[in-house]
């Protein structure tokens, strides 16, 4: 193996048996492994499998969700690679996305191979297009509404199939019959579907009564090989969940084996697949000619462990080795090994569930006093249970695989198969946990197995005589002692005349949906019991009023927890009547006015608004307002507000042509994971450019005001998406003449120097709403902006001709002459670097790591006229991927940016030898100088980077207003408040390095210089011609003149060479650059920022 994986430990995300099976393949491999666990599942067999573990902070199946905490967690374990295994977040392309960017090696598919295939329906478009045949179906995300047109294309006849977009194994899925049933259907299926793969997307299909469910397994190494390793049969469902699978397909005809995994590999090879994956198809049961591709499981399967069984493969270390790079023929296999298989093998799952008279399926749980599995010649198990384990209703009902295989092939094998899977499982002996191990015994004796005609449908419609005939095992073998026993209760004094409703199963109250005082009806929904990944509603046994409700939200019950009391007599016939026909999730007329108003303006309730984005490649202004903000705590206000235009449009034409008039104006929080609530919370505004192209209305200036005057209030930051045309002549409600009196430009320019501003602008940004993002701290632009102060016909109204608006203020000219502080490729980028740059100012971060800080004694030439890249310097001396360079095409001669080093923000300000050589010009003292300010205005330390021969002189020079400009730039540095540290890297000469030391050398709280530095009233050549001209004259001999010279200018560097300077104390010290980080580290350490605002200045200049 590569050292992508070897000697680094792998930490597998995941639980349960398939992270066992993980640890043991890397075991094997002679890997480390590192498991997680959330807080409650510590004591599963997984955590004490790997050689190490992590505890996350969650609890249940949301732990296991957490990408942040994931990748933040594998870093720390020192990780080189993660196994997501199956479910969870196996087939997520963010998580294998987040794993990549962090350095780690995702064990599975890219990304882009994730989105192809994880994603179901980006699966079914690639099946359209090679022409493999599909189930009519939707391949995108399919709403509710499109669910119903889709129901209702079919006629309303057959069935369709909701399914999760992201993900498998049952969860997620549901079958809809009738037209009424697909609402509540659909609701249930996507709360699913969120709650175990993070995704409540959905898709449809066709549904199939009668079908067997065959699955391909490929092997790809994503650099050409790519096999498959034959077929499996996973028909045996219930609820759309596997219980029993064979390899192969037991009856299946050699053509339609042929045909399955030719289309498997063809799909597999148009993507160059990498990793493990199973292509899903389902065959007609009474015509097993005919087939449908399903779907695509980008990783490694439940079920896996029978194709290892009849082929000898180890999946889980054949992914493993490809993820270190090997290639499929490295690892020793090619698709001529499999053209044939003499072995059978099935899988049965063994799971934590309670069987009804009924034949309703509960989750059970508790704490196994028994775990004896059976053993012997083709018998093995996966699993992750033992004697004393406490099993959890939260996660899924898995326990253990039996997985049991023979020698042969057809008929005579298949029986042989099912006799000896029958008595393994005789030798099964599990207690404390109910499991489905007599239900499992009973569908393996069951006829149609042995007859092989059974279907995906059979569990389904023979659940009756498969419970009884499990019930009769389990009396007949059980002891007696054990079938006594009753599920333990929780006595608890009921009122007299009040009924206990009582959990019906043990889990988890997800939510109680009724208050005390409730007249609630019979079989009206009174909470939602989550167990096993899977919701379960709790009903009213009767009608009557809600007396006492029990439990909050959140707690674990065990089976007979009593969760309320109802009084039987209590409210009017009449509302319990009411009660009864009202469900809790009825919408009263009164709400369903605000919704529907508040759903006009929505992104999906506006599609041609939506498309008019997307063929600018934009996104929206409420996708944007989300990306900067964090999850879900956007507080809008003003969204109902509409133009000021009633006098000339209807109040529907309103609602449709200019929603929340055109303005998403409200405060969230950003960053709120990494620092303190009053530091995150933020006022954030976007102008919606479908809506009037951006322009500002009367009213979505009122909204500004008030954001302004909340963000006042409380000295919030500011995130302003500024993309628009300025005024808006069309509002003529109210009689305004010239209309110079809006307060909004005031109101922004008061913020200035108050607490931090972004301004966004993608697209096109003109007057008004280029003045306002002029306000802003820094400008972060997209390519395709233009900024200018008067848009097309502004310039042409003032005679000044006639230009297109891509003409104006572009992106290079507003990069080059300084405006445009940071140039990013789209609006998403735009949204990540905003929340950075905000979080210099929020305050330090926990989490760093740094370049090995002996490579900075390099990275300065010994040569001293040799030009050298500072960027290197900062970047190893920084805190790794923290550096934000502020203007970096404006002022080249210097560079700015905020950084952190151990987690504690700084503005950094650096000389660039590789411009000018280093000489300041009138660009980069302006940059300097506003850099400067910005610091001052919140605070933040300034660490000064030195290696200048000074400021730039001659004419051309002072054409750009050098003496103001640089003196501006001692006035700025003699203003800062904020601690000041003046490293000099090589050179520091004149007037410039005293401007780069804050005035001079004993303003910094500390000033060094690294071994190299030198110092002196100007260039030291300069300084030698200047000095002794008429000495040099004086010799006549040019050989001699020139020796003399050099003499000079090493005598003179000598005298100004670091060592020596130091020695006068003209500066603090001499360092070894590898402690300069140290150094910094002390100031930074010892500083404690002012609250915004405090620092006593009145703006930042916004040049």
């Amino acid at each position: 193996m590569e050292p992508a994986l070897s000697p680094g430990p792998v930490l597998i995300a995941n639980r349960g048996e398939i992270s066992v099976r993980i640890a043991r393949a890397l075991a094997e491999l002679d890997i480390e492994s590192v498991a997680i666990h959330a807080s409650d599942d510590g004591g599963s067999l997984h955590v004490t499998a790997a050689d190490r573990s992590v505890a996350l902070p969650g609890r249940g199946v949301a732990a296991y969700l957490d990408i942040e905490t994931i990748v933040a967690a594998a870093k720390d374990a020192g990780c080189r690679a993660v196994h997501p295994g199956y479910g969870f977040l196996s087939e997520s392309a963010e998580f294998a996305s987040a794993c990549e960017k962090a350095g780690l090696v995702f064990v599975g598919p890219t990304p882009e191979m994730l989105r192809q295939l994880g994603d179901k329906a980006a699966a079914r478009a690639l099946a359209m297009r090679l022409d493999v045949p599909l189930l009519p179906g939707t391949s995108k995300p399919t709403t509710a509404e499109e669910a119903r047109a889709f129901f209702e294309k079919a006629g309303g006849n057959g069935s369709i199939i909701l399914k999760a977009l992201l993900g498998g194994g049952g969860r997620g899925a549901r079958v809809v019959h009738k037209g009424e049933d697909l609402e509540a259907a659909y609701a249930a299926c996507a709360s699913e579907a969120r709650k175990a793969f993070g995704s409540a997307e959905l898709y449809i299909e066709e549904y199939l009564p009668r079908a067997r469910h065959i699955e391909v397994q490929i092997l790809g190494d994503g650099q050409g090989g790519l096999i498959h390793l034959g077929e499996r049969d996973c028909t045996l469902q219930r609820r759309h969940q596997k219980l029993v699978e064979f390899a192969p397909a037991p009856g299946l005809a050699a053509e339609t084996r042929d045909a399955l995994c030719r289309d498997a590999l063809k799909m597999a090879a148009d993507v160059a697949y990498r990793g493990a994956a199973t292509f899903e198809f389902l065959l007609d049961a009474d015509k097993g000619d005919r087939y449908w591709f399903m779907e695509v499981n980008p990783r490694i399967q439940v079920e896996h462990t029978v194709t290892e069984e009849v082929t000898g493969v180890d999946l889980v270390q054949a992914q493993l080795r490809i993820a270190a790079g090997e290639t499929l023929a490295d690892i020793g296999l090619s698709q001529d090994q499999f053209s044939k298989t003499s072995k059978f093998a099935v899988q049965l799952r063994v799971n934590m569930e309670r069987v009804e008279a009924s034949g309703e399926i509960l989750p059970a749980s508790g704490t196994l006093s028994r775990y004896d599995m059976p053993s012997g010649p083709g018998v093995r198990i996966d699993g992750f249970g033992y004697s004393g384990y406490r099993a959890l209703p939260t996660y899924d009902s898995l326990l253990a695989k039996v997985i049991v295989s023979v020698n042969g092939s057809g008929e005579a094998g298949y029986r042989r198969l099912l006799v000896k899977a029958q008595r393994a499982l005789r030798e099964c002996g599990i207690g404390g946990v109910e499991t489905n191990l007599f239900f499992q015994r009973a569908l393996l004796a069951h006829p149609a197995l042995a007859a092989n005609t059974v279907f995906t449908r059979f569990i389904e419609e023979h659940t009756g005589e498969l419970v009884a005939s499990a019930l009769d095992l389990q009396n007949a073998e059980r002891p007696p002692e054990e079938q006594s026993e009753k599920p333990a209760t929780h006595a608890i004094e009921v009122p007299p005349g009040n009924v206990a409703v009582s959990a019906p199963m043990v889990g988890y109250l997800a939510e109680v949906l009724v208050s005390e005082g409730d007249v609630i009806g019979k079989d009206q929904p009174l909470a939602i019991l989550e167990a096993m990944k899977m919701e379960h509603l709790v009903t009213a046994p009767e009608s009557g009023l809600v007396t006492k409700v029990l439990l909050e939200d959140g707690v674990q019950l065990d089976l007979g927890s009593a969760i309320l009391f109802i009084d039987p007599e209590g409210g009017t016939a009449a509302e319990a009547v009411d009660a009864a026909e009202q469900s809790i999730e009825a919408i009263p007329p009164s709400l369903a006015e605000v919704i529907e108003r508040k759903n006009m303006l929505q992104d999906e309730f506006r599609p041609d608004a939506v498309a008019r984005r997307r063929k600018t490649g934009q996104q929206t202004a409420r996708e944007n307002v989300a990306a900067v903000c964090d999850s879900d705590s956007f507080r809008e206000y003003g969204a109902l507000v509409l133009a000021e235009q009633r006098t000339r449009r209807s109040l529907e034409e309103l609602i449709r042509m200019s929603p929340a008039d055109g303005l998403v104006a409200g405060t969230a929080r950003v960053n709120s994971d990494l620092f303190p609530e009053g530091n995150s919370h933020c006022a954030v505004i976007a102008y919606d450019y479908t809506v009037f192209a951006g322009t500002q209305g009367r009213a979505n200036h009122k909204k500004m005001d008030r954001v302004f005057n909340i963000a006042a209030r409380d000295n919030l930051p500011l995130i302003l998406f500024a993309e628009g045309g300025g005024g808006r002549p069309g509002d003529v409600d109210n009689i305004r003449v010239a209309g110079l009196n809006f307060s909004t430009f005031t109101m922004m320019a008061r913020r200035s120097g108050k607490a931090p501003s972004v301004g966004i602008v993608s697209g096109r940004c003109f007057a008004g709403n280029a003045a306002l993002l002029g306000c802003c701290d820094v400008i972060i632009s997209t390519p395709d902006a233009n900024i200018g102060m008067g848009g097309p016909a502004m310039i042409e109204g003032g005679g000044l001709g006639v230009f297109k608006p891509e003409d104006i203020g572009p992106v290079d000219v507003q990069t080059a002459n300084g405006v445009i502080d940071i140039l990013v490729e789209d609006e998403a980028e735009a949204a990540v670097v905003a929340r950075k740059y905000l979080s210099y100012f929020q305050g330090p971060v926990d989490q760093w790591e740094c370049a090995d800080q002996r490579l900075l004694r390099h990275l300065v030439p010994e040569n001293r006229k040799r030009a050298f890249d500072v960027r290197r310097v900062i970047e190893t001396l920084c805190d790794t991927g923290t550096v934000l360079e502020i203007r970096p095409s404006y002022g080249a001669g210097i560079i700015t940016a905020l950084a952190r080093i151990e987690g504690r923000p700084f503005g950094l300000i650096a000389n660039n030898s590789q411009h000018l050589s280093g000489a300041i010009d009138s660009e980069g003292a302006s940059k300097a100088s506003r850099f400067i300010e910005l610091c001052n205005a919140y605070d933040l330390p300034v660490v000064s980077l030195c290696d200048t021969p000074g400021f730039m002189v001659g004419p051309d020079s002072e054409k750009e207003a050098a003496v103001r400009q640089f003196s501006r730039f001692f006035i700025k540095a003699a203003a800062l408040e904020s601690p000041l540290m003046t490293v000099v890297l090589r050179r520091a000469y004149g007037l410039g390095a005293m401007a780069m030391a804050g005035g001079d050398f004993f303003v910094p709280q500390y000033a060094v210089t690294w071994p190299l530095g030198e110092f002196g009233g100007m260039g030291l050549e300069g300084s030698v011609r200047l000095g002794f001209r008429r000495e040099l004259e004086a010799i006549e001999d040019p050989a001699e003149r020139e020796a003399k010279y050099q003499e000079m200018v090493a005598a003179a560097y000598e005298k100004g060479k670091g060592l020596n300077v130091a020695s006068h104390f003209e500066i603090d010290d001499v360092i070894d650059p590898e402690d300069t980080r140290r150094l910094i580290t002390v100031m930074l350490a010892g500083h404690v920022a002012k609250p915004w605002g405090s620092v006593p200045q009145r703006y930042i200049d916004p040049w």
